[in-house]
């Protein structure tokens, strides 16, 4: 017998948005139940009971996909973007499944971004208490001193809240440039090139790495590919909420 589950996570079960994001498109009016306005703490019977959102019935998915994608620069990472900037959606366009981000790289960053149409995934990922370590080379101009390493190594404030000091090591280092591996453990809005801006250093270049031990390593820029069993089980158990 099918149990009855919240809206919200069969939303976010379905890729619509996380959790709380349904949270607010139930409380916008905008999410019916069978045709009828849904409340904030409805559930349904994913079998039975038809769910729309802006007028368009949710399509339940019959399996979960993870992807691991090779950002270019020069593309947001939206599904759409109203500006007619490019977007990783052009570059998952053949998987055939509704799919959506997980976090953020701006767009002239690069590297390793996760795909998924996994909300309960997503939201477990990206959840500002979880700490999962996120592994960047970045390059910067000058060659970086030691003072300059204490900025990058030292709390900041952000949107109004301190960041978790990251970690920082020296690549390699040249006359008027650095090489530089950055770790962080939380995902604040552009806190790298904050912190560079901050050290006084111009950041170059870009690319996350890895993600918890999830590594970019073989995958071509602008390609994806999908995660194994294991390497999705491994991110479950890091996120710390499977």
């Amino acid at each position: 017998m099918q149990e009855s589950v919240r809206l919200q996570k069969f939303m976010a079960d379905n890729g619509i948005a996380s959790r709380r994001k349904s949270e607010e498109l139930i409380a916008e009016g905008r999410v019916k139940v069978n045709g009828k306005v849904a409340q904030i703490g409805d559930k349904i019977d994913p079998k039975h009971d038809v769910v729309s959102v802006n007028g368009r019935k949710i399509v339940r998915e019959t399996g979960y996909v993870y992807l691991a994608l090779n950002k270019p620069r020069g593309y947001v990472t939206t599904m759409s973007d109203e500006m007619d900037r490019k977007c990783v959606a052009e570059l998952v366009a053949d998987v055939g499944k509704r799919v959506y981000p997980v976090g953020r790289l701006d767009r002239d960053s690069e590297g390793l971004l996760l795909i998924t149409n996994d909300g309960e995934f997503a939201n477990a990922m990206t959840h500002p208490s979880r700490h999962i370590a996120k592994t960047y080379r970045v390059s910067v101009r000058p060659k970086i001193t030691d003072d300059q390493i204490t900025v990058l190594t030292s709390s900041m404030m952000i949107d109004g809240r301190k960041t978790l000091p990251a970690e920082v090591r020296v690549v390699s280092s040249e006359e008027d440039k650095s090489v530089l591996e950055i770790v962080l453990y939380e995902g604040r809005n552009r806190q790298i090139r904050r912190l560079c801006e901050e050290a006084g250093l111009e950041t170059v270049r870009l690319k996350r790495t890895a993600i918890g031990q999830l590594k970019l390593a073989g995958l071509k820029v602008g390609e994806y590919r999908s995660l194994t069993h294991d390497e999705v089980s491994l991110l479950k158990r890091q996120s710390g909420n499977y």
